[in-house]
């Protein structure tokens, strides 16, 4: 039989059998299987990892460069810087080693108004990012700072009592005044800040016109002032509707007696001069600067009325009587709707509360003397005075030593009230030359003089400041307090008073001026708006 051989170039039957096993060899064989898989793994995680720690880089940086530019232009937008915005923004970052993302900032400004916007808008070199196939990033910052006074209603209580003519202190407060008067108009847009003055000694005198607009009782015919009670120092508000008590004019003070001349005594517990009443409400900076230079000292020290005024005129309840006034040429008609609501967020309400003392008497006279007639009767023509003695029914006549059926001028006698005989005979003067001929001293001074008055003092006022202090802070009225050269016993009043520790200033000589400008500039209102 015919065999077929097989051609010489063909592998040889065992060549092929070992490469068939080496095959499935290898097949089994799993000792390589995740080096690849685990190679892209790695570098997956490195990938990502890059990613995140250039961006826990680009937040850090993003961070410092906010926080820089923040601070920044709250610089540049102080109504106090005096280099341009774009300088001020630049050494920021300059020395905060950020220079390289500058920008120039933009710039509004006004009266009283600064506003400065920086934004930054650059790249941030990614390392880590760019392995993964990345690009740098985008980093962004923006900031926006605001100064500006916008509506502001003040109270400027200061203290005009007697110790205020001491070493220069009254001609200080003065220049002080002035300054500040002239630095928040200066910087403060037309028609939104209202400043009113309210200067107290023994008492607070108020205008014709705005003492009109309240509810009184009793009888004065030349000056204006409330006798508050206590419960009037608990609120801030001071209703225009509700009765109260006014002050009459008398003196406990000097011996005088002015009836012949027609004019009332001086020295009395309610001033009736023009330069001692609240100025209310004013804009115009040479009226409540003229009004300063006009004040003179004189008088007892009440705190707790010099308050009481400030804040009532930062209340929303004496809005009637100052729309009122607006009406006619005493307050600038934009104040019409003044005082605001404290719930206005666009409008700030500031006392700046100044003494040099601390409270002292405050007198009053008593309920049994403050109407109908006394038993004082006088001659005008002869100017002379007779008192009758309800006890034996007789008249003693002014420079006689004898009792008469009539007053001195028989029908041309008047017999004076209460108020016509204070007001022009001091309590003193009555006691001394009308009462005691025939009384004796000490009878008519116990009758005649400490019978008629009574006092407020020390303590009581403490208490009553106090709590129209507290009343004031709880509706959010920042109030500030200066003592200038004041007694341990006043200074504690004003620290108890002010809004904070930091709103007292405690200062001596021409340092009332440095107080008053850091009032000014404390008032400003700087915010970061954005």
């Amino acid at each position: 039989m015919f065999k077929c051989r097989m051609p010489e170039t063909a592998l040889p039957r065992y060549v092929l059998e070992k490469s068939v096993n080496n095959l499935r060899s290898f097949r089994s064989d799993e000792s390589g299987a995740l080096a690849y898989p685990t190679i892209a793994f790695f570098l997956a995680m490195l990938a990502v990892g890059g990613v995140g720690v250039d961006l826990m880089r680009l937040e850090r940086d993003r961070t410092v460069l906010q926080y820089t530019l923040d601070r920044a232009v709250l610089a540049a937008a102080d109504l106090d810087q005096t280099q341009e915005p774009a300088v001020v923004v630049q050494d920021y970052l300059n020395k905060a080693g950020l220079g390289e993302y500058y920008e120039a900032p933009e710039v509004e400004t006004g009266l009283g108004y600064k506003k400065v916007k920086a934004t930054i808008d650059a790249t941030f070199d990614a390392h880590l990012l760019q392995f993964a196939g990345g690009s740098d990033l985008p980093v962004y910052a923006s900031s926006t700072a605001e100064e500006s006074i916008d509506g502001l209603e003040i109270s400027l209580v200061l203290d005009v009592s007697g110790s205020m003519n001491s070493n220069s202190r009254l001609s200080n407060l003065k220049v002080a005044a002035r300054d500040f008067i002239d630095t928040m108009v200066e910087n403060t847009t037309d028609g939104r800040m209202s400043i009113s003055i309210v200067p107290y000694a023994t008492q607070v005198s108020v205008s014709d016109e705005l003492f009109d607009e309240y509810t009184t009782s009793g009888t004065n015919n030349f000056a204006n002032c409330i006798n508050f009670e206590t419960s009037d120092y608990s609120t801030t508000a001071l209703s225009t509707t509700s009765e109260r008590e006014r002050t009459m004019h008398f003196s406990p003070w000097y011996t005088s007696n002015t009836r012949a001349s027609g004019s009332p005594i001086d020295y009395e517990i309610c001033d009736d001069r023009s330069s001692r009443e609240i100025l209310p409400l004013q804009k115009d900076a040479t009226t409540l600067k003229s009004f300063i230079t006009n004040l003179t000292a004189w008088g007892n020290t009440s705190i707790d009325i010099g308050m009481k005024w400030g804040v009532a005129l930062l209340d929303p309840s004496a809005r009637p009587a100052i729309s009122s006034l607006a009406s006619g040429a005493s307050v600038p008609s934009e104040f019409s709707v003044r005082p605001v609501d404290y719930s206005d967020p666009d409008t700030l309400k500031i006392i700046v509360l100044m003494t040099d003392g601390q409270n002292t008497s405050q007198y009053y006279v008593e309920d049994d003397h403050r109407a109908g007639d006394s038993n004082v009767w006088y001659d005008f023509s002869a100017n002379r005075y007779s008192t009758y003695n309800p006890d034996n029914g007789y008249y003693w006549r002014d420079g006689y030593s004898y009792w008469y059926s009539s007053p001195y001028g028989g029908n041309n006698a008047q017999q004076l009230s209460y108020p016509d005989l204070f007001a022009y005979t001091s309590l003193k003067y009555l006691y001394k030359y009308i009462y005691a001929d025939w009384m004796g001293s000490y009878s008519a001074r116990s009758e005649w003089y400490y019978g008629v008055y009574d006092y407020h003092g020390n303590s009581t006022k403490n208490t009553r400041t106090s709590n129209v202090c507290s009343a004031a802070k709880a509706q959010g009225i920042i109030v500030y307090t200066i003592g200038f050269e004041a007694p341990s016993n006043g200074v504690a009043v004003l620290q108890d008073c002010a809004s904070s520790d930091s709103h007292y200033f405690d200062v001596d000589g021409l340092e009332i001026r440095d107080a008053f400008e850091s009032i000014a500039t404390s008032i400003r209102k700087l915010r970061l708006t954005q």
